[in-house]
Parts: structure tokens; sequence; C-alpha cells
């Protein structure tokens, strides 16, 4: 789809606002470098943000023989963004200031069988309003609400087309939630938040081509091409937890066999756990979650079978990694989400490793592969982000309509 001016002048404010919340105060000479956007395209783009309050001019620096420049930075206070983390077995909410510091959190248990549309929706409508009186936020100040869910999301009508951890065939999701939140809701997968939750403040912030590998209940990877995040044609990109590792292979929740996420995703990792020692006490066999724990407890503690277990799941895992870095050469591949967050090095060192064999010498050379170093939950950070984005275009929308009704002067 062709883009339009109105789209190519929100995606420069949104990448000039990009630019100030990563590096207030800054001026406008800065951010015309950092963005490769004209000096006078930058002033425009600074002038419509201070008009919307979304930041605010903080003094002046002196420049080697010239005029001081004057410096703006984010203004925290301008307003507040909340991520939604939709996942098979909780639901993680984060309300942010607009320097996107986390302000609030609540998080909601979805326990097995309670994941009907309509029980998830009552989940996170009930961590949205925990999170906003905790913040003490007016309702008003609240610009949007960013929602990842798992799976193929239609973001232009908010329709989870097909979710298979939970069978999920188009469900009009952000209908279903709008019926309960009143703010602006913006829909999408944990693929794109995760990337750009790195992109804007994690391994991948700097980098033009990155691939930030999701290990969790469900496997995916948010791809980060030319600086920018890659969506495909249908938002689709980046299923590479249902791409073929085994033919004829396990049978995954997606229905089909072989899959990546059938042998890496936690309950692949389970599997392997239960055919190595059926009887294991690291198996808790109702909650993934603890059995994660336990089995990276049990790696750290030396224990034979849990690093069976880890060497089994990173066979398969690095040959999969290594295919990422043959297709995409990128600069960097982060491993992220919950499952790479509880196994930690003794995962990263064995990744590393097993991508080294695999993949082609060149691009592995150039592959830098690291652990995420987001502190909070990155699917709630890159949800945030998204609302922040729709608040944006929001604007551009209501400036462009108040240009054409304004009276001739």
């Amino acid at each position: 789809m062709k883009r339009t001016s109105r789209d190519i002048r929100t995606a420069n404010r949104y990448e000039v606002l990009r630019q100030i919340i990563a590096a207030s105060p800054t001026s406008r000479q800065e951010l015309a470098a950092a963005t490769g956007l004209s000096l006078a395209t930058v002033a425009t783009l600074v002038g419509e943000l201070l008009d919307l309050r979304m930041i605010t001019e903080v003094g002046f620096e002196d420049s080697a023989g010239g005029r001081p420049r004057g410096l703006v930075a984010v203004n925290a206070s301008g307003g507040a963004l909340i991520g939604v983390d939709i996942a098979e077995t909780y639901v993680h909410v984060e309300l942010f200031d607009l320097a996107l510091n986390v302000l609030a959190r609540a998080e909601e248990d979805v326990r097995p069988g309670e994941s009907r549309p309509e029980q998830v929706v009552g989940h996170v409508a009930s961590a949205v309003g925990s999170v906003v009186a905790q913040a003490g936020v007016e309702g008003s100040r609240v610009l949007g609400v960013g929602v990842s869910v798992p799976g193929q999301v239609d973001r232009a009508t908010g329709v989870c087309e097909y979710a298979p951890n939970w069978d999920w065939h188009e469900v009009p999701l952000l209908d279903l939630l709008t019926e309960h939140i009143a703010y602006p809701l913006h829909l999408d997968n944990p693929l794109r938040a995760c990337a750009v939750a790195e992109l804007w403040f994690g391994a991948a912030r700097g980098r033009g081509d990155a691939v930030v590998v999701n290990l969790g209940t469900g496997v995916g990877a948010g791809l980060v091409l030319g600086g920018a995040l890659h969506r495909g044609v249908s938002n689709s990109a980046g299923e590479w937890g249902h791409t073929t590792i085994v033919l004829d292979g396990r049978l995954c929740r997606c229905g089909r066999h072989g899959c990546v996420e059938a042998y890496v995703g936690a309950f692949g990792i389970m599997l392997t756990l239960r055919e190595l020692s059926a009887e294991s006490p690291l198996l808790h066999p109702e909650d993934q979650t603890a059995t994660i724990a336990a089995l990276a407890a049990a790696v750290r503690a030396g224990d034979p079978v849990a690093l069976k277990a880890l060497r089994d799941t990173v066979r398969y895992l690095g040959a999969a990694v290594a295919d990422l870095v043959n297709l995409f050469n990128p600069e960097v591949v982060v491993l992220s989400s919950w499952v790479a967050a509880a196994l930690g090095e003794p995962l990263l060192a064995e990744v590393r490793e097993a991508v080294a064999r695999h993949a082609l010498p060149r691009p592995t050379a150039a592959t830098e592969i690291v652990l995420s170093p987001i502190p909070t939950d990155p699917v709630c950070l890159g949800a945030a982000t998204f609302a922040l984005e729709g608040a944006l275009q929001s604007a551009g929308q209501r400036q462009s309509r108040r240009s054409r009704t304004a009276p001739p002067s």
C-alpha cells in the first residue's frame, strides 16, 4: 500500500520523538543528524510536538563559535501510555509516562481452561483499571493502550485472525476490548512488540539489522531490517516458530508436525524433559512457568538430567537460529521473553556454540548473540510504543482537519 504524505509526516514525527526520548535533552541539530531529516523538517516537527505538549524546551547549550542551540526534552508528565502483554498463562499490564518510565504494574493469571476471548478480555480490563488507579492518573491523560496478543493479528481491523495456542479464529478482539476500555486501543503481536522494545531501548538500539527471538510458550522472531520494524505484507512476518525443523516430527499446537516451537517453546522443553525422565521432580505437569524455573535452577546446580534437557533443546534451537543468521545476516540476535530470561547465561552459551557450528562463517562472524538487556517486560514496553504511534497519528489527523477548516487569513 502506497504511503501518503500524511503517513510519512506521522512516521517522521514518531522518529523524532523516539530520538528525543532516547537522548533527552537534545538539540534540533542533533535530531537532524540522528534521523537523516533536514534541519528545517526537524524544526517543523519539533514545533508540532511542542504544540502537543509531548516535549518541552529546556534551555540552551553552547555551540562552537555560533549561537547557543536550543534544547528540547520529552515532557514525561504530558500523558500516559499503557502496554498490555496477553500471554498464554498471564496478562501483564504496565502504565508508562511519556519518557516510557514504568509508573504502575498489574498482572492476572490465565489458568488452563480460561482462554475464551471474553475471559481474556475480562483479565485485560481488570488489569488496565488497576494500573490507572495505582498511578492516580486522570483518564484524559491516557493517550492510548497498546495490546499485544499472540498469533496473527490484523492491525487495521483489530481482529485476532489465528492464535493456535488457544484455537482462536477471527476473534474481533479490539471490539470486545472496546466494550470495557474507554481509551484508544491499538492491537498487535508480541513479536513486533519485542522487536520495537529492543530497537528503542535494548540490544537493537542503533543497529540496522536485528532479529529478536521470542522464547516463551510460543516462539517467533521479530525482525528489524534497515533500522525499521519489518511486518510483511499481511503483518505476519516472523512466524519462525512454525517453520519446520524436523520432517514428520512432533505434533505442534498449530496442528502441523515438526515446528521449531514444538521443540524449543515451553511445552516442547517440558516434553523433552519428560522423555528424558518421566518422573523428574523438575516437572510440574500443569505449570510450565514452574517447570522452566525448576529446570533453570537445576541447570545452574549442574544436574545431569537438566543439562541434557537444555542441550537437547539447544540442538534444535541452535540450528533454527543459525537459519535466521544465514537468511537475514543481522548485526545482533537477541534472545528474549520469559524462557530465555529464566535459562539465562547457560542457554546463551549453548546457543552461541550451536550457531557457530550450523551457520555459515561469514554471517556468523558479523552477528552478536545476546540476552535481552531490558529489565522490565519488553512486550508491554513495545506495546506502549504502538499506543504512542497511534496517538501521534490521531494528533496528525486532527491537525490536518483543523488546517482544512480554518478560515482564510
